[in-house]
């Protein structure tokens, strides 16, 4: 039961950017994606937040990590504990505009990108509970257009692909 990542996504804030006052952005949704295995989006997109508030996803998923089924993950996980220089940043969350329904012919537009490094949550030995994390505009990634607040459960499953890395 230990072998799986628990993600979830609460809530987006926005703070005054180029995404609250861009008028073709009207509905947003996230997606989460754990490097090229497996990407998760919430099932709603959700009205864009005026600045200063939030809208709620409160969307939960499980990543399963266990050897028997789901190997590719697992050694994935295992090259995030190994590598050093393997980028940290293995979770991404990226927040995504959904067209509206009258404009179909809109792409679905990437907005922003945020991370969590699985890495980090090993070193420091704990999980992420409903934390707010910078969401970064997808066309300058120095600016900070919002807050996403996400829970990553993945210390038990890390802890168990690091026990077998010492058996390797």
């Amino acid at each position: 039961e230990v072998e799986k990542i628990q993600i979830k996504i609460t809530s987006l804030g926005l703070t005054e950017s180029r995404i609250t006052a861009d008028e073709t952005i009207q509905q947003l949704f996230v997606e989460c994606r754990l490097n090229n295995f497996l990407a998760e989006e919430t099932p709603l997109s959700l009205p864009k937040p005026p600045g200063g508030q939030r809208i709620h996803y409160n969307y939960s998923t499980v990543i399963n990590v266990d050897k028997e089924n789901n190997h590719a993950e697992r050694e994935y996980l295992k090259s995030i504990l190994l590598k050093p220089d393997l980028p940290a940043n293995s979770l991404k969350f990226t927040v995504v505009s959904d067209p509206p329904e009258d404009e179909q012919d809109l792409e679905c537009e990437d907005i922003g990108f945020a991370y969590v490094s699985l890495k980090e949550i090993f070193q420091k030995q704990r999980d992420i509970i409903e934390q707010d994390i910078d969401v970064f505009d997808s066309q300058d990634a120095s600016a900070v257009i919002g807050k996403l607040t996400v829970t990553v459960e993945a210390l038990n499953a890390l802890r168990s692909v690091h026990e077998e890395c010492k058996h390797d």
